[in-house]
């Protein structure tokens, strides 16, 4: 089984290690006995079957929504509806996510984009910034802080990323017009955090760009603006406190 975990870490999957931590009475399998539950509902092992194993994998759904360890009891008390065992038991059922490193992908490669991007590497997560000035991406090229610099078309950058659900995307760029450029292929990806520095003035502005568009089908309401938590922050360094914080707090649940 631990083998089968890391090679999906190692593929970068998000995965539930569920283990029988405590039994007692009557129950089909014994403390230690592992599961493995992916993100897309199959399994390798078993703890027990039926409907409890059934209900192990509803929660791990919710687990891996959460990024965060469960302990989950269970009590096996009616085989007629798929509960195993004829006496009935108790089951304890520890439950933990293995989830690859979440990237941050950043549209701007400014003063507060290097200082979210700096910040998100120390915070753990994998920091990737992207910007159409070349001496810009330049000079990001050699800070060990920024995991990944892109630039080029901006369409072709996000797909290289394959963002998923489990990824956050900031944007704060120098103006409206790369704000209205990027905002649709952002939003096309399944990206669980999408937020967008500005003012309300400069967001309804672009809002209004994108209507005019035809982008009436984007799910705007998607987008967290202005970005980051109200610390009345200033200097590049403290919008990127106030920007990550909004991001952790979203991936935590708040």
């Amino acid at each position: 089984m631990i083998e089968e975990l890391a090679a999906a870490v190692a593929r970068g999957d998000s995965v539930v290690l569920a283990t029988v931590v405590r039994t007692s009475r009557s129950v089909p399998r014994r403390a230690g006995s592992k599961m493995l539950v992916f993100a897309d509902g199959h399994t390798i092992g078993t703890v027990g079957g039926g409907a409890m194993e059934h209900r192990v994998t509803l929660e791990a759904a919710e687990i891996l929504a959460a990024g965060r360890p469960r302990l989950v009891s269970y009590e096996l008390l009616d085989p007629s509806a798929g509960d195993p065992g004829v006496c009935g038991g108790d089951v304890d059922i520890y439950m933990e996510p293995y989830m690859p490193i979440p990237t941050l992908f950043i549209v701007g490669g400014g003063h507060v984009g290097k200082a979210v991007g700096e910040l998100a590497h120390w915070l753990g997560f994998r920091s990737v910034i992207w910007d159409d000035r070349n001496d810009l991406i330049n000079e990001l090229a050699d800070n060990d802080a920024i995991d990944a610099t892109l630039s080029g078309e901006a369409g072709a950058a996000i797909a290289e990323s394959s963002l998923t659900a489990n990824d956050s995307i900031v944007i704060v760029s120098r103006d409206v017009a790369l704000d209205v450029e990027m905002l649709p292929l952002v939003l096309q990806t399944p990206a669980g955090y999408v937020g967008l520095m500005g003012s309300n003035r400069r967001w309804q502005t672009t809002r209004s760009k994108l209507e005019e568009m035809g982008s009436t089908d984007l799910d705007l309401s998607r987008v967290h603006t202005p970005i980051g938590l109200e610390i009345h922050a200033e200097t590049p360094e403290e919008i990127a406190v106030s920007v990550l914080a909004q991001v952790i707090g979203h991936r935590r649940g708040g």
